[in-house]
């Protein structure tokens, strides 16, 4: 099945993105600013980064690259249900996603940054009229200038097999109730935070093993209610374990490629492994629930501009 272009005007005209399109309940936490379909499965979408946010902190003189990854989480939803007519209240799943971002484009300059995403679908497939799965491919753009690339591919199930699917953990306010204490944080310069509250890692007795804090009271990892740990949640893991295997050096996350392998229960222990490669540039990170793994990240990191370290990014 196809899309009947005869559906749609390509134009010049972008629509505004509202906050049902990006499955935020905080409008403020919305990048997504407007978007234009310019093909049968191609788009453009505008949005901005702040210039300041209380959770994704410029470090390094670098914008937080984790708002790379929300800003095209965000428009997964916006192309399911703008674009692939996917109702609301579908649920939608990532398979894979990676990214790679050129840190001279992502310099903070104290000023919003204005990104223009350029989106090609394909491998579209389909359950009767609406898209059931999806992969995108995600060129960005900052004033010009290339800043990233992402790829990605999901799928959608309505709430009916989801909910079959998912059993008793289906219930979101139920699997919120049940989630394991919260243990405390393991620090905060190793992980690239100034605020203990930021941190998703506790300690355990083994090195370069890390517990996943699972705060379901945090307002931006966890902007409304869900049932199991998010994956904008393992990504963060991702990249503070990466960071904290570098530490003392100071570096930058220039990309990520994840597997999302399996949901992350509230319920139980989530354990973060990070495992040093002979490439130095690179570390595998994987979660690990029930002794099996469900979830893996390639971080890719490198060495902080010279020009943007300071002596508190040095200090152990």
């Amino acid at each position: 099945m196809t899309i009947d272009l005869a559906q749609y005007s390509l134009t010049n005209r972008f629509e505004t993105v509202s906050a049902d399109y990006t499955h935020k309940a905080n409008q403020d936490e919305m990048l997504l600013r407007s978007w234009r379909r310019t093909g049968t499965d191609t788009f453009t979408v505008k949005a901005a980064w702040p210039a300041a946010h209380r959770f994704y902190v410029s470090r390094l003189g670098l914008y937080d690259p984790l708002l790379l990854s929300e800003t095209v989480r965000q428009t997964l939803p916006l192309l399911s249900h703008g674009a692939y007519q996917v109702p609301f209240g579908h649920q939608l799943l990532w398979k894979d996603f990676s990214w790679t971002l050129d840190p001279a484009a992502a310099q903070a300059d104290g000023d919003p940054a204005e990104l223009e995403l350029h989106i090609s679908c394909h491998d579209v497939t389909y359950r009767r009229d609406r898209a059931s799965a999806i992969s995108a491919t995600v060129e960005v753009e900052r004033a010009g200038r290339h800043l990233a690339t992402a790829h990605s591919r999901f799928t959608i199930q309505d709430r009916t097999v989801y909910n079959r699917l998912r059993g008793a953990y289906a219930d979101a306010k139920a699997a919120t109730a049940r989630a394991v204490p919260l243990p405390p944080p393991a620090g905060l310069s190793p992980f690239g935070r100034d605020r203990f509250e930021d941190v998703v890692l506790a300690a355990t007795d083994r090195p370069d093993h890390w517990q996943l804090r699972v705060d379901t009271t945090h307002p931006v990892l966890f902007d409304h209610l869900v049932d199991h740990a998010p994956g904008m949640l393992l990504l963060e893991a991702a990249r503070q374990a990466a960071l904290a295997t570098a530490h003392p050096h100071p570096m930058a996350v220039t990309g990520m490629d994840s597997d999302f392998v399996r949901y992350a229960e509230m319920d139980a222990p989530c354990l973060l492994v990070t495992e040093r490669l002979t490439d130095p540039a690179r570390v595998r990170v994987s979660a690990h629930q029930h002794d099996r793994e469900i979830f893996t990240s390639l971080v890719t990191l490198a060495d902080a501009p010279a020009a943007t370290t300071t002596p508190s990014d040095l200090a152990a």
